[in-house]
């Protein structure tokens, strides 16, 4: 025997579909586009954008100062990519990973800069050295290193820290952990 549905239940269903429907025609543009809303909230002011920037830049820099100086610079030091040392092939192979991730952060934070008048003047003249480290991080990670490629990767992360620091961003080092630098 089919049960009747209480009138009260089938108000509120249908109460419920008109604010659906409403609230879907109400998102379309003039043009008959649909307007999508963002997920994550945006700064409102040039003020939050600005503080906002200047936190990315320091998050992504550090990071990228942190690898090289982990996996990059620290076992050079200690002669770990010479020729017949222990653990060489590992230690290029986690160099070319952590020069790959440096790469993409500093590009990254440049990004970031863009967002501070002050920090993306400071950080300007250091894109063509940022993006000289593409090719040293594919050379490490094939295990063809050359002299000055670990002194490139210093230069780079000692300007832009010492670029950061001008614009009120200091940058410190932050060791990723080794499931971030493959991704």
């Amino acid at each position: 025997m089919p049960r009747s549905v209480p009138l009260r239940r089938l108000l509120v269903a249908l109460l419920l579909s008109c604010t659906v429907l409403a609230g879907t025609t109400a998102c379309g543009g003039d043009d008959g586009t649909t307007v999508s809303s963002s997920a994550s909230p945006s700064p409102t002011t040039s003020a939050q954008k600005q503080k906002w920037a200047k936190t990315r830049f320091v998050a992504n820099a550090g990071l990228a100062a942190g690898a090289a100086y982990q996996w990059i610079v620290k076992p050079y030091r200690a002669g770990t990519f010479k020729k017949g040392a222990d653990g060489r092939t590992f230690a290029m192979v986690k160099a070319g990973a952590a020069g790959a991730f440096a790469y993409n952060r500093l590009k990254a934070a440049t990004v970031n800069a863009k967002g501070d008048p002050l920090l993306s003047k400071a950080v300007a003249p250091l894109t063509a050295g940022i993006e000289s480290l593409k090719d040293v991080a594919a050379r490490m990670g094939k295990g063809d290193l050359a002299a000055g490629d670990v002194g490139a990767f210093e230069s780079v992360i000692n300007s832009v820290k010492e670029a950061g620091k001008s614009a009120g961003a200091e940058v410190t080092n932050k060791v990723p952990s080794t499931s971030q630098l493959t991704g």
